[in-house]
């Protein structure tokens, strides 16, 4: 980047420090942009991530006014958690000099390659994208092409764009707070499903939500919406909407595999039709990707087997957070299952995962939350047994009637429906807890 002098330095605000702003923060600063940085963030200073910054002035706007006067600045760089229409950016925006972007936005415009591959979709994204990414790393001694694997899996693409040459594959899994704003489309992009998500404001540190299920799905699409995109790969329960839609590439539909692999859930299937038809499109060799396939297991937190006791397994999803997602880790047993839900509500409806959860459930734990709330109030009205409900003041206890009640051949399932947030950070600290106190008796 070339200097200028003091009058020409960009005035640039960082709408939320987190890990893509601050690989963002580190990147100016390693090529010393001519540039006077303000992290704005509702968080006090202290609370912030650390920074090591050599060459760049950094500035804060903490507090209450972290989202006033926006339009002081020459280009707003927006977290995902940030919302896009806010109204400290719609007011910025008003003078047409202020700019809206993101580190997403600028990763699309300086990354040297095409071959991008980009999943989204309410669940399933971080498992397809994962696999996808294996699959390709498997094929680089006949490609010769180093792969990356990034995004809202939590790996920033900002910190490995110098790495990064021009006919590398970069494996994306991006959320639709990534994509509501996104200038740019993957070369090759995947849809693997669709159900209402993020429609209330339920995480604290991430405020952003859609207002409508329809804008949620705008957000998904925009994956596929711009000029760069060749082929859209989607779930076929989306054949319906997307003939609706005008995506820019070449649809592909898939469904289920029966491709054998260590996934547990029977949705995974779904998931594993996706990557085989970027494979496909890919022209990597069948031996290959279904070597791959047959390897690969569950991710952390993803309906992950945590441990055998006594004849009885317990399972970990605590990412999921949709009544949708839930009912299909219980349609994926057909053992008893203790399973343990609830949280905080985000906006969902739990009529339909009620009834699955009587047929399914031999007996039901509920964390705190105004979501166990509507869980309980759903099962009253379907007559769930009182006698196999219990409420909980969190994990531990949760965890401590699961062995209780569960008995040999049953399974314990931690899938929530619902957000972690109101006694758990997120659905990591949610998921480890879990797995700590589960172990504790090994």
């Amino acid at each position: 980047m070339k200097t200028k002098s003091k009058n020409q330095i960009t005035k640039i605000a960082l709408l939320g420090l987190g890990l893509d702003n601050l690989a963002l923060l580190e990147l100016l600063d390693a090529n010393n942009a001519p540039a006077e940085v303000t992290i704005c963030d509702f968080r006090d200073k202290d609370k912030l991530p650390k920074i090591k910054i050599k060459n760049l002035t950094i500035n804060y706007r903490l507090g209450e006014s972290f989202n006033k006067n926006l339009g002081d600045f020459s280009l707003l760089f927006r977290s995902p958690g940030w919302p896009v229409n806010c109204p400290g950016i719609y007011e910025a925006l008003k003078n047409k000099i202020t700019k809206l972007s993101s580190p997403l936005n600028l990763f699309f415009n300086l990354v040297p390659t095409k071959n991008i591959i980009g999943i989204t979709g309410t669940k399933g994204k971080g498992t397809t994208a994962t696999l996808i990414y294996k699959i390709l790393l498997a094929n680089k001694k006949t490609s010769g092409k180093n792969v990356f694997l990034g995004g809202n899996i939590g790996i920033t693409p900002l910190s490995f764009l110098n790495k990064i040459k021009p006919d590398d594959y970069v494996v994306l899994e991006l959320s639709s707070f990534q994509l509501e704003d996104l200038e740019y489309s993957p070369k090759i992009s995947v849809i693997t499903n669709l159900f209402k998500e993020h429609l209330a404001p339920a995480d604290p540190n991430n405020p952003n939500f859609h207002s409508s299920i329809n804008k949620y799905w705008k957000a998904k699409l925009n994956i596929a919406k711009n000029q760069e995109n060749k082929h859209l790969i989607a779930n076929e329960s989306l054949r319906k909407i997307l003939t609706k839609e005008n995506p820019r590439g070449k649809v592909i539909y898939f469904s289920d595999c029966s491709l054998p692999s260590k996934l547990t859930g029977n949705y995974n299937r779904q998931n594993i039709a996706a990557a085989v038809e970027v494979a496909k499109l890919l022209k990597i060799k069948p031996e290959i990707y279904k070597k791959v396939i047959a390897r690969f297991g569950n991710l952390e937190h993803r309906l992950e087997l945590v441990a055998e006791i006594n004849k009885i397994k317990y399972f970990d999803n605590s990412f999921s957070t949709t009544p949708e997602s839930t009912a299909l880790d219980l349609e994926s047993f057909n053992v008893p299952i203790v399973q343990i839900a609830g949280g905080a509500d985000k906006g969902a409806e739990f009529k339909n995962l009620a009834k699955v959860i009587k047929e399914k459930t031999s007996f039901l734990i509920l964390l705190p939350g105004h979501g166990s709330d509507r869980i309980k109030s759903e099962l009253k009205k379907i007559n769930f047994p009182n006698n196999k409900l219990a409420l909980t003041s969190g994990m531990e206890e949760a965890v401590k009637i699961s062995k209780q009640k569960a008995t040999p051949g049953n399974v314990v399932l931690l899938s929530t429906a619902c957000a972690s947030f109101g006694i758990f950070k997120n659905y990591k600290e949610r998921g480890d807890l879990f797995k700590k106190y589960v172990r504790q008796t090994k």
